[in-house]
C-alpha cells in the first residue's frame, strides 16, 4: 500500500496523546511477551500486567496534538504514525458513502501510555476500539514489535488493515450490530467471533475500495494494492487468529474458548469483503458451520 506522494492529508482529525518512552524493560520483548501483544490485539484488554516490569506512566486524556509533519502522501509513506492518521481520511470518505448517516471515528495515535474510557491504551493493550467515545486508539510501536520481535508481517497495509478492522466495529456500534446481536459467550458459533469476522469482512471491502478516496484537490489518497500487499494483509489476519495465538502460546486449540475466530475465517473474512464488498459481510446470517 503506497500513497500517492502530492496527495493532502494534513487535515486528518487524528491526535496524538500520552507520554513519548522507550517500553518498561528496554528495547527487547521476548516470544511471551509478543504473544500476549497478539491476544490482546483486537480485545481492547489490558494485559500489560502479564509483561512484567514497571508499568508505563499514565497520561491525561485532555486534549492531545495534531500528528506533526504530516501533510503529504510522501509523510504518509515514510511513518507508521502518518500512515495511520492519513489512512482515516480514506476510511471516512469510504464509509460516508456506504453508510447512511455515517459519523467519522476519532483517532488517537498513542505515545506508551494514555487512558480511556475503555482503559488504559498502549502498545501492550494493542489497537482498540471504544464504543462509548467512538475512539480507535493505536500505538504505532505495536508494529514495530511485531515486526522486530516476532517476525509478524506489519508492512504498510497489514497496518491499515488492523487499523480498518478498528474502524470496521465503528461502523458496527452506529449501524446497531452491538445492540442488536449482543455478547453471548465464546465458541466458534459466538456472537463474539460473528461481531469479529465481520469488522475483518469490513476491512477487506474497504482495501478493494480505498483507491477511490480522494483529497481536496481530487488526488487519490491511495495506489492500488499490489498481490505482495493483499498477501501481508492476509498474513496479518492469519496472526491474529484465535488458533494461531493459542498455538504460539503453548497451549492446546480448543475452539470453545475462542472470540475472534480461527486464522482461516479471518482470512477467509477478509477475502469475502474484497471480492464482493460490505453488503456481503453479514456474518450473522450463515450457520456456524459455514463461518
Amino acid at each position: 500500500m503506497t500513497f500517492n506522494d502530492n496527495a493532502r492529508v494534513g487535515d486528518n482529525r487524528a491526535r496524538r496523546r500520552g507520554r513519548g518512552a522507550v517500553i518498561a524493560g528496554g528495547g527487547t520483548v521476548g516470544v511471551g511477551a509478543i504473544v500476549v501483544l497478539l491476544l490482546a490485539v483486537f480485545t481492547g484488554g489490558d494485559f500489560s500486567s502479564l509483561l512484567g516490569g514497571e508499568s508505563s506512566p499514565q497520561a491525561s486524556d485532555s486534549g492531545g496534538s495534531e500528528i506533526a509533519n504530516c501533510e503529504t502522501g510522501q509523510d504518509a509513506n515514510a511513518r507508521d504514525d502518518c500512515r495511520l492518521a492519513s489512512a482515516s481520511l480514506a476510511l471516512d470518505d469510504f464509509w460516508s458513502d456506504a453508510v447512511p448517516g455515517y459519523r467519522p471515528a476519532q483517532l488517537v495515535i498513542v505515545d506508551v501510555s494514555t487512558s480511556s474510557a475503555c482503559g488504559t491504551a498502549s502498545n501492550a493493550t494493542g489497537p482498540f476500539y471504544c464504543p462509548p467515545e467512538e475512539t480507535v486508539y493505536v500505538d504505532p510501536t505495536f508494529f514495530s514489535l511485531l515486526r522486530s520481535q516476532y517476525n509478524a508481517t506489519a508492512g504498510p497495509l497489514a497496518q491499515l488493515y488492523v487499523l480498518a478492522h478498528e474502524y470496521g466495529h465503528h461502523v458496527q456500534g452506529i449501524t446497531g450490530v452491538f445492540d442488536q446481536h449482543p455478547q453471548n459467550g465464546t465458541g466458534p458459533d459466538s456472537n463474539g467471533v460473528r461481531t469479529e469476522l465481520q469488522a475483518d469482512c469490513f476491512a477487506g471491502a474497504w482495501v478493494a475500495g480505498m483507491t477511490e478516496a480522494v483529497d481536496e484537490n481530487g488526488t487519490p489518497f491511495l495506489q492500488p494494492p499490489t498481490d505482495t500487499e493483499i498477501r501481508d494483509a492476509l498474513n496479518a489476519a492469519a496472526a491474529v487468529g484465535d488458533d494461531h495465538i493459542q498455538q504460539e502460546s503453548g497451549g492446546l486449540v480448543n475452539p470453545e474458548s475462542w472470540t475472534h475466530g480461527s486464522s482461516e475465517q479471518r482470512q477467509g473474512w477478509f477475502g469475502v469483503g474484497y471480492r464482493d464488498g460490505e453488503t456481503a459481510c453479514d456474518t450473522f446470517a450463515v450457520p456456524g458451520a459455514q463461518l
